[in-house]
């Protein structure tokens, strides 16, 4: 455990980069020594907005840190995580891990031999509204995502899949504890040259299933997961930070044959409304990962979970290209 403020850089100074900077120059407990990336324009503008100093070379940066958060595009995760993790430095990767099991499996194995702790950014985990279900969240039987936004340029440098619906997938994943067991998949691309909407049917060792769609040419934005329990049903509006519990009636048993209306639905369904607590997700993360380095903790999204995650995801993606491939012979 450590009491002095933890040196932290930044690299990768783009959409979501941009928060990271924001949040972490008020963190206490923290010490942002700098920013980098790649495009010396957006540094420049970034490191000029958020009065932060500004490193040309990644090195530079990596020499004053112990550690750093890791926005760059995914397809840099590897080059960037490694320079970091061989030199001991504790990373929060932004989500995907890395573009392949093998990019991801080479950062892990550095990180371990140096003792580097690494955390993926999934951010959901940390949605308050996830958390004020959790003490009514059992292993659900049934889970339905729906995650829809409307099209931009960011992300597309990756498929739906690794874009969006991996949020979902690291959710579900952590929520189940049960290995999946079978995988369906499919989709298409509609604006970009790989699948823009998604759809995927996991099942889970014990029987549990999940459903998940993702799009990036929706005409509006949807951020919303169900489940469905031996307890009861939950509904949660990820987007809105609220959400909603019904369960029957403690003493309530309903049996087959009760006739209809013998009871007012309010007097066997008990209604329990469920809100964020209002703290930004990103926030919540970035204080978790540095309350984990402060105190040697675990992390609470480890490399290992997001790996996993990355798994389900690149097998997602494989059944929708054999899907495509089996309805458009050569």
């Amino acid at each position: 455990m450590t009491t002095d403020a933890i040196p932290i850089g930044v690299v990768g100074v783009g959409s979501l980069g941009y928060h990271h900077v924001r949040i972490l120059r008020s963190l206490p407990g923290v010490r942002l020594v700098g920013v980098h990336d790649a495009r010396p324009e957006r540094l420049a503008e970034v490191a000029s907005a958020l009065e932060v100093d500004a490193e040309e070379s990644l090195d530079a940066l990596l020499d004053r840190t112990r550690a750093c958060v890791i926005a760059v595009p995914t397809e840099a995760h590897e080059d960037v995580a490694l320079a970091a993790v061989s030199r001991g430095i504790d990373v929060l990767i932004e989500k995907p891990i890395a573009p392949t099991l093998a990019a991801a499996d080479r950062i892990l194995d550095e990180a371990e031999r140096t003792g580097a702790r690494v955390q993926i950014g999934h951010v959901e985990r940390f949605n308050g509204v996830l958390r004020a279900c959790e003490p009514f969240l059992d292993v659900p039987l049934f889970v339905e995502c729906h995650r829809l936004a409307p099209f931009g340029p960011r992300g597309t440098d990756v498929d739906v899949v690794l874009d969006l619906m991996i949020h979902d997938l690291d959710l579900v994943m952590s929520v189940m504890r049960r290995p999946v067991t079978r995988i369906s998949a499919v989709g298409v691309p509609v604006l970009t040259t790989s699948p823009d909407i998604a759809n995927a049917r996991l099942e889970f060792e014990g029987g549990g299933v999940a459903n998940l769609t993702a799009s990036r040419v929706s005409l509006e934005r949807m951020r919303k997961i169900r489940f469905f329990q031996r307890s009861g049903y939950m509904s949660l509006d990820l987007a809105a930070g609220t959400g909603e519990f019904l369960r029957l009636r403690e003493g309530v048993t309903l049996t087959p044959g009760t006739p209809p209306g013998a009871a007012r639905l309010e007097e066997i369904i008990e209604h329990i409304a469920l809100r964020s607590d209002g703290t930004e997700p990103l926030r919540a993360e970035l204080e978790s990962f540095i309350a984990a380095l402060r105190d040697g903790t675990r992390v609470a999204v480890t490399g290992r979970e997001g790996r996993d995650a990355l798994a389900v995801a690149l097998e997602i993606v494989e059944r929708i290209e054999s899907h495509v491939a089996h309805r458009n012979p050569a």
